[in-house]
């Protein structure tokens, strides 16, 4: 089979409606030429017939990051359905209602660990988890929301994905000596079910679709899909410790 990731197996967490950027994912991996294993938490029948949706409806696996019974088990379960991983896609955040939504000074720290473990520590415990799958040239690749700015109502999640993007810098110089990336895409806001969670998140749309050099459609997640895929792919075979932002450019202009 031909396409960017022909005979590429790759584990892609997080795909939970077909509007998840997660799914576009897994579908263009699949026409890439690349075998997908899921992994779902919570909702498996939902997770299970969404994946009934791709090309080729792919196995499941049910994994929740902050279960260390979960991240033990995760290689032998893989290898019930390939041999091996060529890459792994991290798209897992939550956090509490009352970390979000204009809540920064009054949000408890029980809650916000929680948004932390989730949302930014769980990044190396699934690489870490996958390790015994991975060989030199593998990749992983993660989902951000640019971390480098304070965004209205995202508050603690937004702190949560400044970790991410260190944590991946990390994972990179620690995972390099076995020739292992560590990248991130940093997507502009989508109307997926995560952003719909987020108590005024709407303020971010139009002005982004309006101030974005490129556009930007709230709807299509296939741009960020093709960048990750593109990052797990072996045309980017020395980019390590990388954000690369799918935002139609907004991120490059001033206030």
């Amino acid at each position: 089979m031909s396409g960017l990731l022909a005979g590429k197996r790759l584990l892609v967490t997080g795909v939970i409606t077909d509007a998840s950027i997660a799914f576009s994912v897994a579908k263009i991996a699949q026409e890439q030429g690349a075998t997908v294993v899921l992994t779902g938490f919570g909702r498996m029948s939902l997770v299970e017939r969404i994946a009934k949706r791709l090309p080729s409806p792919p196995p499941v696996i049910e994994l929740d990051v902050t279960d260390p019974e979960h991240l033990a088990a995760l290689p032998d379960k893989v290898r019930e359905h390939v041999d091996g991983l060529d890459g792994v896609v991290h798209s897992i955040a939550f956090g509490p209602q009352s970390v979000l939504g204009g809540e920064f000074l009054n949000a408890q720290w029980d809650d916000v660990a929680k948004a932390l473990q989730v949302s930014t520590y769980s990044y190396q415990s699934l690489a870490v988890a996958c390790l015994p799958l991975l060989t030199p040239g593998s990749g992983i690749v993660g989902l951000t929301f640019d971390a480098t700015k304070a965004w209205p109502v995202y508050d603690w999640m937004g702190v949560a994905k400044a970790g991410l993007e260190s944590a991946s810098r990390y994972l990179a110089m620690h995972l390099g000596k076995q020739g292992i990336r560590s990248n991130l895409v940093s997507a502009g806001p989508l109307r997926t079910m995560a952003a719909k969670s987020i108590p005024g998140f709407e303020q971010f749309e139009d002005a982004w679709a309006n101030r974005a050099p490129l556009g930007w459609d709230l709807h299509d997640t296939s741009a960020a899909g093709k960048a990750v895929c593109a990052l797990l792919s072996d045309w980017f075979p020395a980019t390590t410790g990388e954000v690369v932002h799918v935002d139609g450019g907004y991120h490059a202009l001033g206030a």
